[in-house]
């Protein structure tokens, strides 16, 4: 008996002298308490050759003969000398007519003391990585989503930007998600203060990497990394977290430091706490930050033929349509005539959208004046009704579409509205319809919708926000046009949305303008 079975015994004997319950004997034996019960029976029947295994002793049937494991050792000490476990492996299945798996062969010839000729590689020793010898070589950035104010208000994200040389915090924001636009307004503020760094260092995120395996090529490099690329940053992307160590403890400290120093200064929202940081960021740097080993900075000057404005910003190109307005993220740009040009109508053009949010128009390098057009009629749609209106849908009778009825007219359309609400409301307390049938129950004005609609509206709006277009979303999502295009308009989940006594409303309002005009 081994060791295990011993102790299964001790305490099976404690259960049958009912000093233990089998729940307990079942934890104690680490087993469930249905195996307990089972084992407690055979213990009762067979004593202590029941806990014993019953092939404890047997030869198991896929054992490999001792004759065939004798040649095997006889082979590759003699006649296959130095050839290595797998190779060995593949020689006695084409020669010797013995098929055996390489961890087969490898099992018998090391319990032969015949090891593999070919040695493995000794696991490496790691050293703590040296810091950078000068000051905007490496800069190591991430993003903190934390409770930064507590219970004030709701979380969000301190994006952070750390010199690898000093320690030095060179860049810090707080923005409600971790997106391209907070770390785009973050690169702005650190290449005004500093300089452009000549390598960034960063995790895997999609703001800086496109990270599916498969996908179209315009997707392939995002935003960010078009930014990087111009102003001649280095992209270093981490394979793990411990690999920007520097940056993840800076994160850690702020964690404890700063929502303190939050809290004593009575920052309530996310503008107080990005302005107490500003004062914050030098005093902290003055107290943690280390020399360099070299004194003169890596950091490189803007250039003067480059526009830091127009380069750290989102582009999207846009086909300039016949009237001269482009779409964009639901708005509609009419770009004015030039002096040049007094047409931009089929032209591809290039919509910048500042890290502030501000947006510009470019053309083959100019800038276009452009000014906000009226918005698509499809994006007023159900404006403070939460619905889409119907195309001739009449006003009440005090409203301007009846402003042409008569007295007699109005005071008609006042009392029909009242009937039909009116019958609305009984039809709705006793659930049924003319005919005194029970209608089914419609959907109402304000539906909960289901998790699926929820979750799919949630999608659209992100995709919306990173400016993909219709096409682009629901090839991403894998819905189709129609549907995209609903829970793109939808300012909430679409549900079905006109009620019983709003369509009867309706039709009563349409056929007495019909009757008026």
């Amino acid at each position: 008996m081994n060791q295990q079975e011993q102790a299964r015994i001790k305490v099976l004997n404690s259960v049958l002298e009912h000093h233990l319950p089998i729940g307990q004997a079942a934890e104690i034996m680490g087993v469930s308490e249905r195996h307990a019960k089972r084992l407690l029976v055979a213990y009762r029947k067979e004593g202590v050759p029941a806990l014993a295994h019953g092939n404890r002793g047997r030869r198991p049937h896929n054992a490999v003969p001792e004759d065939a494991a004798d040649a095997v050792v006889k082979l590759a000490s003699n006649h296959y000398s130095g050839a290595n476990h797998s190779h060995f492996t593949e020689l006695l299945r084409e020669r010797e007519g013995i098929d055996l798996s390489r961890p087969t062969v490898r099992r018998i010839l090391v319990k032969a003391g015949i090891g593999s000729p070919r040695s493995r590689r000794s696991q490496q020793h790691r050293f703590r990585r040296k810091r950078m010898p000068q000051e905007g070589m490496l800069i190591q950035v991430d993003g903190s989503p934390h409770a930064w104010l507590g219970e004030r208000a709701d979380k969000f994200v301190l994006l952070l930007a750390v010199d690898d040389a000093t320690g030095v915090v060179a860049q810090a924001i707080f923005h409600p998600t971790e997106d391209t636009r907070g770390y785009l307004v973050m690169l702005e503020g650190l290449v005004r203060q500093w300089g452009i760094p000549l390598a960034l260092y960063s995790d895997r995120h999609a703001a800086f990497k496109y990270n599916a395996r498969q996908g179209p090529a315009q997707y392939e490099s995002t935003q960010f990394a078009r930014v990087m690329r111009e102003l001649g940053i280095q992209q270093i992307f981490a394979m793990s977290p411990q690999a920007k160590g520097r940056v993840e403890r800076m994160a850690s400290t702020f964690q404890d430091r700063l929502v303190t120093e939050l809290r004593l200064a009575g920052a309530t929202n996310m503008e107080e706490a990005n302005e107490f940081l500003q004062e914050f960021l030098p005093r902290f740097n003055k107290r943690f930050a280390v020399a360099a080993e070299q004194a003169e900075p890596a950091y490189r000057q803007v250039p003067d033929d480059l526009s830091l404005t127009e380069t750290v910003s989102i582009r999207h190109t846009r086909k300039v349509a016949r009237d001269n307005t482009v779409n964009y993220q639901w708005r509609v740009l009419q770009l004015l005539p030039g002096s040049e040009r007094p047409s931009y109508a089929g032209l591809q053009v290039e919509v910048l959208e500042r890290a502030d949010g501000e947006l510009m128009i470019r053309y083959q390098g100019e800038i276009v004046d452009f000014q906000e057009g009226e918005p698509p009629a499809a994006s007023l749609w159900g404006e403070g009704t939460g619905r889409a209106p119907l195309p001739d849908e009449p006003q009440p009778a005090s409203g301007p579409a009846c402003s042409h009825l008569d007295e007699d007219q109005r005071k008609l359309l006042a009392d029909l509205e009242s009937s039909v609400e009116k019958r609305a409301k009984a039809r709705k307390a006793t659930g049924k319809g003319r005919a005194g049938k029970e209608k089914p129950v419609r959907h109402q004005l304000h539906r909960k919708p289901t998790p699926t609609q929820q979750a799919r509206w949630e999608a659209v709006q992100q995709a919306k926000s990173r400016g993909l277009s219709l096409r682009a979303i629901a090839r991403e999502l894998g819905m189709s046009r129609v549907a995209t295009r609903k829970y793109a308009l939808a300012e909430s989940p679409p549900t079905k949305l006109l009620s019983a006594k709003e369509r009867a409303k309706a039709e009563a309002l349409a056929q007495v303008q019909m009757a008026a005009d």
